[in-house]
């Protein structure tokens, strides 16, 4: 074990929404039992791109004692796309282009990657 950065969900705070689940590139959480969890610690890289999606700031990134980060694990784990999810500015989604998670006017939007520049740079 080492000290790293992981995340950590509230299950009290956490209403099992499933929206941090999309942008956890590395499959490290799931719905289980109606609540969001982290399935395992070495497929958090600690970037924490879920929090920032998280309505209900349930979400938080804590250094703690955590199973090293597994590149090679995550890199094995099926991509999954979330049809809930679609880009404020042009409305496409996961299966047309990348998403990502922004904070946009003090809100959590998702914005694709064709959209990102406008965003940017006005």
């Amino acid at each position: 074990m080492s000290q790293r950065m992981i995340v950590k969900i509230d299950e009290d705070k956490c209403t099992g929404c499933g929206k941090c689940v999309s942008p956890c590139a590395e499959g490290a959480i799931q719905i289980i039992n109606g609540k969001a969890k982290v399935v395992s610690e070495e497929l958090c890289d600690g970037m924490g791109f879920c929090i920032g999606v998280c309505p209900e700031g349930a979400i938080t990134i804590e250094k703690r004692e955590a199973i090293p980060f597994d590149l090679r694990k995550a890199e094995s784990q099926p991509k999954k796309t979330d049809i809930s999810i679609h880009c404020f500015s042009c409305g496409c989604g996961e299966d047309n282009n990348y998403l990502m998670p922004v904070r946009h006017n003090m809100e959590s939007l998702w914005v694709c990657t064709r959209c990102l520049p406008k965003l940017i740079h006005g």
